[in-house]
């Protein structure tokens, strides 16, 4: 059985002004688990990973992390976003430091850790994300794709057990974008458990072990890729396309020249299956 890193608990978010952002939301994460969050703009999704990382506090419902309350005071929080890291969607929300080093170490400094063990963390996120050559510069000289990385490299530096990224590959170039894409298998295969924002339904699709779904504030649908890209009507209510993978791989079954129960994730997938 799946061991529950963080579970959400009838969870309802008003903003300041009493509009309704989530409506008792219930969601379970499991620990080493690749889910991501797909929806329309609007339906929810920064929210609740506000309320993931206790930004936010909910209005009603409660979240705990590994089977206890997360705890809103100030030590509380700090102790949670140890293991609990969330990226931003926009690099500039989130990176504040004049320099590329200085961004990546400030997290370690607040902890209190001792120089050896801040430079030795620095260093090595710095080589996992290729971020080396430009460690020096002024994050405000930085590409966007080179700010995106150093956005990951705040949160990875911490050692975190949950990962949040809001919309990693938006307004990101091909290259840039299949970065972040090893970036993140190797964060998996390591066993970080992952939650991210996308509207890209292939890349959803490729990656995820689960997809949820939210519309108006609700969770519309919890499942498998294949069984949430397989619902036609779910996908339109919820404004979602199917993948172009799976739109491809359905006609061949269709045609007989592919069996019934096989689902490539890539056209690789698919090329070996067609043989």
């Amino acid at each position: 059985m799946k061991e529950i890193l963080m579970e959400v608990k009838d969870l309802s978010y008003r903003y300041s002004d009493q509009t309704l952002a989530l409506d008792h939301i219930n969601l379970k994460l499991h620990r080493h688990e690749c889910l991501a969050v797909m929806g329309s703009n609007g339906s929810g999704k920064s929210t609740l990973f506000l309320n993931l990382n206790g930004v936010y506090k909910p209005t009603e419902g409660q979240i705990l992390y590994e089977t206890k309350p997360i705890d809103y005071s100030r030590k509380g929080l700090l102790e949670l976003r140890k293991k609990v890291g969330i990226v931003f969607q926009e690099p500039d929300n989130q990176l504040f430091c004049a320099s590329v080093a200085g961004e990546i170490s400030f997290g370690l400094y607040n902890l209190g850790l001792d120089e050896s063990t801040i430079r030795t963390r620095v260093d090595e996120v710095c080589e996992q994300l290729s971020i080396t050559p430009f460690r020096q510069k002024p994050t405000h000289f930085l590409s966007g794709g080179q700010k995106k990385r150093v956005s990951i490299a705040d949160i990875l530096v911490m050692q975190p057990e949950l990962l949040i990224l809001d919309e990693p590959f938006s307004a990101l170039d091909p290259k840039h974008a299949h970065m972040i894409d090893d970036i993140l298998a190797q964060l998996s295969a390591a066993g970080i458990t992952i939650l991210i924002a996308t509207h890209n339904a292939d890349r959803a699709y490729r990656w995820a072990d689960r997809v949820v779904i939210l519309h108006d504030s609700h969770i519309l649908a919890d499942g498998s890729p294949d069984d949430i890209f397989s619902d036609r009507a779910l996908l339109e209510k919820a404004n979602l396309e199917q993948p172009q993978i799976f739109q491809f791989a359905q006609m061949l079954r269709q045609k007989g020249l592919l069996p019934h129960d096989a689902f490539p994730k890539t056209l690789e997938q698919l090329e070996e299956m067609i043989k």
